[in-house]
């Protein structure tokens, strides 16, 4: 099982890590010259009784609450930590708000730093603590003095108990692992990382990355650091993959079994968690796994949504998602998928019913897809359909086009077809993941968009780590409307952050798109 860190910037979570684990997950030199973590860390914790687990470690501050909740989304339970000097802080309370909206309900406090403070400071951040999750086991530690840490093992070891007593076993069938972490080594190539979700990984099995459609063969595996022939669903994981470039898989895909038929979503039916405010046609950011996408949340009926995402999701039935306002930025809760892959529909649909059927537990009522007989039951993976000859040539003229894709008007007078057509073809490309829409009237092939959003990185990289409009669509030599079109969706996708009439780039950036030298360096937000 894994354990997961949350609390506040500077409460102490990665020196209470270390002491409990001997290993400080401040690997990279930004983090320690600055003194916080900014990427997730991951460590092996022993425990009293001779097991162990898997522990990751998460950045506390408020602009990487969207790194916590993709580290987040792999544990099993977690250890809130709170300063006795510092107290319940606005950090505690989100990362906490994450806990709750992904279905973590087994965990317990550490008050960390109880050597630097007042008896009456310490006092009170337990009274916090205790009002915040009551009812939850709770230890005062040091991490620099060793005080309390014997007594907080074992308590992680007992909420460990509870939790695997509360919990199904992992799942089995095919293997699904979110990747967080990829990076390259001498000899031995592309490696990436993640928390093994469902099923098992062997040494010289053939898996999917997802979206991207490559088939890779397990070279080898590691389970912290350690070399073993076959890894088991909840497992930290480390895999080796042969014949894969750097390039060619990032931070949010998926490792998925061929067999899994995992796919890429753009719309999600949920059920929507209690004490969520009212949403309905309000633009949101959605979290799954590794990855985030901005959404439209369209209300079914009372307690049930359609999310429909502007970049694609790898969610199956029973995932759970996190929400997140854009602006002002904030956690707002949680809902569970119960169609990763619907048809669009708005409020007053009959869908409402057999969405609230699945929600019971109980057999869905068919949905008739578009182009289905009358009567015909929906397949059980209902992935988009294969893109017919017209819808083709539409992807073609979009891609030929360059960086300043027509719009749909203008490609059916390219092709000689009516605009419906086109506009009916743009929303299948957009829906099978081979376009995708940055704005009302423009689109942009997917794998150019992708090598556009690596340009931007760079140029914003060689300025500093920032860019503006006018020079963007001056690099670019594009239109302000195209300019300001990609920077847009540079910022929805969290790849920059607008501050004024700039945008910095975001640490994602990096981690997504690897966007040459001087975005690894370091020159970004």
């Amino acid at each position: 099982m894994a354990l997961g860190t949350a609390g506040h910037i500077d409460h102490g979570k990665t020196a209470l890590v270390e002491a409990l684990t001997g290993v400080n997950t401040d690997r990279l030199a930004e983090e320690r010259r600055r003194g916080i973590s900014i990427e997730l860390g991951f460590a092996e914790l022993p425990l009293p009784d001779g097991s162990s687990l898997s522990v990751i470690d998460v950045p506390g501050h408020e602009r990487l609450v969207r790194t916590m909740v993709a580290g987040a989304t792999g544990v099993d339970l977690f250890l809130l930590v709170v300063a006795a000097d510092d107290g319940v802080m606005p950090q505690t309370r989100e990362h906490l708000a994450v806990l709750r909206a992904l279905g973590l309900e087994h965990g317990l406090v550490a008050i960390t730093k109880v050597d630097r403070a007042t008896a009456a400071a310490r006092e009170r951040a337990v009274a916090e603590a205790r009002a915040l999750l009551p009812g939850r086991p709770l230890a005062e530690v040091s991490a620099r003095t060793g005080e309390g840490l014997e007594r907080l093992r074992r308590a992680i070891m007992s909420v460990r108990d509870e939790a695997a007593a509360a919990s199904p076993p992992p799942a089995a069938g095919p293997p699904l692992m979110h990747v967080d972490r990829v990076f390259t080594l001498p000899g031995i190539g592309t490696v990436v990382t993640g928390t093994l979700r469902a099923g098992a990984l062997a040494v010289g099995d053939r898996v999917e990355i997802v979206p991207r459609g490559r088939v890779a063969r397990i070279r080898s595996l590691q389970v912290h650091g350690g070399a073993v022939e076959r890894a088991v669903a909840g497992s930290r994981v480390a895999l080796a993959l042969t014949g894969v470039r750097r390039s060619e898989v990032a931070r949010g895909d998926a490792i998925a079994g061929t067999e899994l038929g995992l796919a890429p979503t753009y719309r999600l039916d949920v059920a929507l968690d209690e004490g969520l405010p009212p949403l309905s046609g309000h633009r949101i950011q959605v979290h799954h796994g590794t990855r985030a996408a901005p959404a439209r949340l369209v209300e079914l009926a009372e307690g049930l949504a359609q999310l429909r995402l502007e970049h694609p999701l790898l969610a199956r039935a029973g995932d759970r998602v996190v929400v997140r306002s854009i602006s002002p930025v904030d956690t707002l809760g949680g809902a569970l998928v119960l169609d990763p892959a619907p048809r669009r529909h708005g409020p007053g649909s009959p869908a409402a019913e057999r969405l609230r059927r699945i929600a019971r537990g109980e057999a869905p009522l068919a949905e008739p897809r578009r182009g289905a007989a009358a009567g015909e039951s929906a397949p059980g993976r209902r992935g988009p359909p294969p893109l017919d000859r017209g819808t083709l040539a539409v992807l073609a003229v979009l891609d030929a086009a360059g960086d300043e894709p027509p719009a749909p008007a203008t490609l059916a007078e390219r092709l000689g077809v009516p605009a419906r057509r086109v506009e009916a073809a743009l929303a299948r490309l957009v829906e099978a993941g081979r376009a995708v829409r940055l704005k009302p009237g423009v689109f942009y092939e997917a794998r150019r968009l992708a090598r556009l959003e690596a340009r931007i990185a760079g140029l914003a990289a060689a300025r500093g780590g920032q860019i503006t409009l006018a020079e963007l669509r001056d690099a670019l030599g594009t239109s302000r409307k195209y300019a300001q079109a990609l920077l847009e969706h540079m910022d929805a996708a969290g790849l920059t952050v607008r501050q004024g009439d700039v945008h910095v780039l975001r640490r994602s950036a990096r981690e997504r798109i690897g966007a040459g030298p001087a975005v690894r360096a370091g020159l970004y937000v």
